[in-house]
């Protein structure tokens, strides 16, 4: 029988390669990208520019002079920021400014992520950061400087490592969040470099902000008006971050865009391109949603939000592909760890769902201790491309329709396109 073959991204930190998915000929296939998935990576001269031209701040050569010692944070594997693309040009900068290397450390700002090995940071690195500079993780649960109060009652213990350091800079990206709306910004401080108290006071705003029924403000793309927002960026100001570099992916997970400065200034910039960059069109009357995972690929999970809506109005089958070579990231305030063991805001969802008839998840890894965070009972776990096949054939033996997100992870849909 003739197929009709669509190729997806797969596995961004372990040699980013593509899964091919074969379907049947009489299938129709709609291919769902978003409005930025083409745009072009950026260059070495627009990095170079972006930190000599900040917004809303000094160059970093300014803010570096008579400084002594320099704190570096970077988001974590979970994250898709090309870091050693940046960090090359941000030594030039300090350099010129007269720093030593000497006076440079880096920190990962894992939140309650699991801690990183050294294969982790020369990822995100590159081998000669790596040689060169000390490389921390962070510690939730210790080591950290009460540094003040937000004003929604946030009490902020940041990183004692970063606190005692007279230049903080910080390196991310923003990318749609399902609690926050987009990440970057702040975040990288709240959660990135936080304790473990006030990272379970920050998630409590978004259990707040549902439990008074106002949905609409935090979730995919909601970050106006989201309290959650609020909270990291005033949690910038006092931990005294000084300058923030962050990054928008195109569709092969490359920097595409990239703003420098003050970190709040960066970060309104940054997401009023966002917003429409990841903005994804549902295609509602799908029989069939394939969702891939790939730039977060270890948080795969988040692709559920958006594949569950496009099949609201008609109902069907929904494929998750859940492929990380090293795993679904560990999260000490939210996963779990085992049937009597969780972490301190776990929420053990299990629902079904009416116009979900078929939930397939497609995990190499067979990662079955993740089935707390699905939520969906009764999904049916394989390992190859060939038995979702199988499966989908015989619940669709003439014609389906189907839709395929190439990256669940960092696609949303926007408001005014559902």
């Amino acid at each position: 029988m003739h197929t009709k073959n669509i190729a997806v991204p797969r596995q961004i930190w372990h040699g980013e390669s593509e899964r091919y998915l074969d379907f049947p000929e009489p299938w129709e296939i709609f291919l769902c990208l978003m409005q930025g998935h083409n745009i072009p990576r950026v260059s070495a001269d627009d990095i170079r520019s972006a930190l000599k031209t900040p917004t809303g701040s000094a160059p970093l050569t300014e803010l570096a002079k008579g400084k002594n010692e320099i704190a570096i944070i970077f988001d974590d594997i979970s994250r898709p920021t090309r870091v050693a693309e940046i960090v090359p040009h941000i030594l030039d900068e300090l350099h010129a400014a007269g720093i030593p290397d000497r006076a440079v450390r880096f920190i990962c700002a894992t939140g309650c992520h699991g801690a990183h090995t050294y294969q982790d940071f020369q990822k995100k690195l590159g081998a000669e950061v790596m040689d060169n500079f000390p490389v921390y993780n962070h510690n939730v649960y210790e080591n950290c400087t009460y540094v003040g109060e937000t004003s929604q009652g946030t009490k902020l213990s940041v990183n004692s490592e970063v606190i005692g350091c007279d230049l903080k800079i910080a390196i991310g990206s923003v990318v749609p969040h399902p609690q926050t709306g987009f990440g970057g910004g702040g975040k990288i401080v709240l959660p990135g470099i936080a304790s473990i108290d006030s990272i379970e006071a920050f998630h409590r705003l978004e259990f707040k902000a549902r439990d008074e029924g106002k949905w609409g403000i935090v979730g995919p793309g909601n970050y106006v008006d989201n309290p959650m927002v609020k909270d990291f960026t005033e949690a910038a100001r006092l931990a005294g971050l000084d300058f923030k570099i962050d990054t928008l992916v195109n569709g092969k997970g490359e920097p595409c865009a990239i703003f420098a400065g003050a970190p709040e200034t960066v970060y309104y910039q940054a997401v009023s391109l966002a917003a429409s960059h990841y903005a994804t069109k549902s295609i509602p009357d799908a029989d069939i949603v394939v969702v891939n995972t790939y730039a977060k690929g270890n948080e795969a999970i988040v692709g559920l939000l958006i594949g569950i809506p496009m099949l609201m109005a008609k109902g069907g089958n929904l494929v998750l592909i859940m492929d990380c070579p090293t795993g679904q990231v560990v999260h000490y305030l939210l996963g779990s760890f085992g049937t009597r063991t969780r972490g301190r805001l776990f929420n053990a969802v299990s629902y079904k769902l009416p116009w979900l008839k078929r939930v397939i998840v497609l995990c190499p890894q067979f990662e079955k201790s993740t089935k707390d965070w699905l939520a969906i009972p009764d999904a049916v776990w394989v390992k190859t491309w060939e038995e979702v096949v199988e499966i989908l054939r015989g619940d669709f033996p003439g014609k389906a329709k189907v839709a395929i997100v190439p990256d669940g992870t960092i696609q949303y849909l926007a408001p005014q396109q559902t």
